[in-house]
């Protein structure tokens, strides 16, 4: 019996959402893809070499792609509307509430480059008010995955849900952490990642993995710490964070977002309601990123691990 370990290497989510999108077209021929002149950095282009007469390019005009892929909705099929975050979720807002959210289309819509890990690109590509902007929209379902396999998940769970649906994927290779046999993708059900009985951390997206290396550096500290990742924004799962609020003293969300109107927005309405408890929020901080690589912003902004650690020391 061999001893070797199988390393699996980290992946942009960006590219597990191209590769999702093969698999489930192979098996269903309703599924169409739309792109806005970036299907080479959105990872489309995978579905459109296999697929090409079930993928659109509508140009530089995303509020148009939005529209079409309404009427496409319309008919019966499942149409995927793809561009950076700040462009479909900023530039097509009206298009995506009117035309889907309001007739309750069924229309998915895949999010790239989102968040500052976008990196050189700058502040007007790093959109970091993506998921506020969605949450705000009634019936659309808010999913941001954290890893390759989560992102895989999400694409098929938003393909069997009937109604539209917000996915958020990101530009850098992240590390693959739900490779457990006993890992399961269900809408609105965050997972536990680790139990613990002095703080939460609850996270999101691909600050995940981040939290749970900053949960080992607090334990090394003598502080016990819950990691959960929350991939679904909304609906959020109202019964853990509850139940997470009364086993342990803080909770702290953890975000590659704003944090206003984000996960950590998200979390404080249900603990407000329920059972009020000290929530604080780590994410960006009412403030535009700016140009630099993906790894150096993330520390600039204590989205790191190292970062997290430090944020959360310093409000226990």
């Amino acid at each position: 019996m061999s001893n070797v370990t199988t390393v699996i290497k980290p992946i942009a989510t960006r590219e597990s959402y191209g590769n999702a999108l093969v698999e489930c077209g192979r098996e269903n021929e309703n599924i169409v893809v739309l792109d806005a002149d970036l299907a080479a950095a959105t990872k489309t282009s995978l579905f459109k070499k296999e697929f090409p007469n079930r993928h659109i390019d509508c140009g530089i005009a995303e509020c148009n792609m939005v529209s079409i892929a309404a009427g496409i909705a319309s008919t019966g099929k499942i149409p995927f509307v793809s561009s950076f975050a700040m462009f479909v979720a900023g530039r097509a807002f009206e298009q995506i509430r009117n035309s889907i959210g309001y007739p309750k289309l069924n229309v998915k819509i895949g999010a790239t480059h989102a968040g500052i890990s976008v990196g050189e690109d700058g502040a007007t590509h790093q959109c970091n008010e993506d998921i506020a902007l969605m949450r705000t929209i009634p019936g659309m379902v808010v999913i941001n995955p954290c890893d390759d396999i989560e992102a895989k998940a999400a694409v098929k769970a938003a393909i069997d849900h009937e109604g539209p649906v917000y996915l958020r994927f990101g530009r850098l290779a992240v590390p693959v952490i739900s490779d457990t046999e006993d890992y399961s993708f269900e809408i609105g059900k965050g997972r536990v990642l680790k139990e613990g009985d002095d703080i939460t951390i609850i996270a999101t997206g691909l600050c995940v993995s981040e939290s749970l290396e900053a949960a080992k550096m607090l334990e090394e500290d003598g502080i016990s710490v819950k990691v959960i990742n929350m991939h679904t924004i909304k609906p959020i799962d109202e019964e853990l964070i509850i139940k997470s609020s009364r086993e342990t003293k803080k909770i702290f969300t953890v975000e590659e977002h704003s944090i206003i109107g984000g996960l950590g927005d998200a979390v404080c309405a249900v603990t407000c309601a329920n059972d009020p408890i000290p929530v604080i929020k780590i994410g960006i901080n009412d403030v535009y990123g700016e140009s630099g690589t993906a790894v150096e912003l993330l520390e600039k902004y204590g989205l790191n691990s190292e970062g997290i650690y430090k944020q959360i020391k310093s409000n226990l």
